[in-house]
């Protein structure tokens, strides 16, 4: 029997972490690291590209991220994966998600203000700042 108290979480606050022997518990939110083998579900209200530090690009070498979009819209940008190709984009609008792949550099740009989840293990996520000449 679990001894988990009953209560709400506010997930614009906290995120949920779920172990890898199953338990889940609400903490603070950690970007770019976590135990390993943990899973982070985040959930963000965002209103500017800077909310969602859009000048940056991010990787998770561990597994997947599943990105949603519950309200709003935004655009996620994958970046090349040979020099002279082009960023490839994929358009989110409230109700949708698309999965990137483990190891994908990537970015958000907000289409306005929106509310996100993210799923994944976040140990390991690496961020670099976006040059132009990409």
């Amino acid at each position: 029997m679990t001894t988990t108290p009953l209560s709400p979480v506010d997930l614009l606050a906290a995120a949920l972490y779920i172990g890898p022997d199953g338990d889940v518990r609400a903490a603070e939110r950690r970007m770019t690291s976590s135990a390993s083998g943990v899973w982070q579900i985040a959930t963000f209200h965002v209103e500017t590209d800077a909310d969602v530090h859009a000048d940056h690009w991010e990787m998770h070498p561990e597994a997947e991220e599943a990105v949603c979009c519950l309200t709003g819209g935004v655009r996620l940008y994958f970046r090349p994966v040979r020099p002279d190709s082009a960023e490839d984009m994929v358009q989110l609008q409230a109700g949708t998600a698309v999965i990137v792949p483990r190891g994908r550099w990537h970015r958000l740009e907000l289409d306005g203000p929106s509310n996100l989840m993210s799923i994944t293990l976040r140990h390991g996520t690496r961020l670099e700042k976006r040059t132009e000449a990409r």
